[in-house]
């Protein structure tokens, strides 16, 4: 039985390899001057950045894979799959919302503070208790034999508070090498990645338990 469609394995596998591959590139298109340690990845998609058209394509594409994600991850709660398409959206409007070439910009930093806490609270969100029509194991079923609804692991109360919680303390520790540790580059490769790369996750555990036989 298929649970969520193919394409959707497609967008959220493609999410983590166009961030990385999209900053990656940015950063040799912009020169030695660049330190991806302490430089964040703003600064590649910012104007006048030799990158700026491949981080901001990235960008564009990476916000796409959520939303698509999002709309096709059916055994997910709606709010989480809700949260899910706006901080999908979210990455695409830092396209409209470049952080200048110095300085810092209020536009900016309040498209990226959406998109960031729309991707960390979406894991629990998106919990479900049971899910219809889903395999259980023998020793969980009721007694008669009937089926019983069990949600695929990225959809379980345990793993999707972990997942949320990490990227919490990940927003932590981005703020405190953003002022004090002059390592911000890092540690937001660290939860964007960890952000684009949890959908994947859920959408393998789903199409896994999909899989099991009844």
């Amino acid at each position: 039985m298929r649970s969520v469609p193919w394409w959707i394995l497609f967008s959220s596998l493609c999410a983590p390899v166009l961030l990385v591959g999209g900053w990656a590139i940015s950063a040799e298109l912009h020169g030695p001057g660049y330190d991806p340690a302490s430089a964040t990845i703003s600064i590649l998609a910012s104007d006048g950045s030799r990158g700026y058209w491949v981080m901001t394509s990235a960008l564009l594409a990476l916000g796409t894979c959520h939303v698509v994600t999002a709309c096709g991850l059916r055994p997910a709660a709606l709010a989480g799959r809700v949260a899910l398409a706006g901080g999908g959206l979210s990455a695409m409007m830092l396209a409209l919302f470049p952080a200048p070439s110095s300085g810092g910009s209020f536009a900016h930093g309040v498209v990226v503070a959406v998109g960031f806490s729309l991707l960390a609270v979406w894991p629990v969100m998106a919990v479900r208790r049971d899910v219809p029509g889903r395999w259980a194991p023998p020793g969980r079923r009721p007694a008669g034999g009937t089926r019983a609804a069990v949600p695929p692991w990225g959809l379980r109360a345990g793993p999707s508070v972990t997942a949320a919680a990490l990227m919490w303390l990940g927003g932590a520790w981005f703020l405190l090498a953003l002022f004090v540790l002059d390592t911000a580059g890092a540690a937001e490769r660290v939860i964007t990645f960890a952000q684009s790369f949890w959908p994947l996750v859920v959408v393998l555990s789903c199409v896994r338990t999909a899989g099991r036989p009844g």
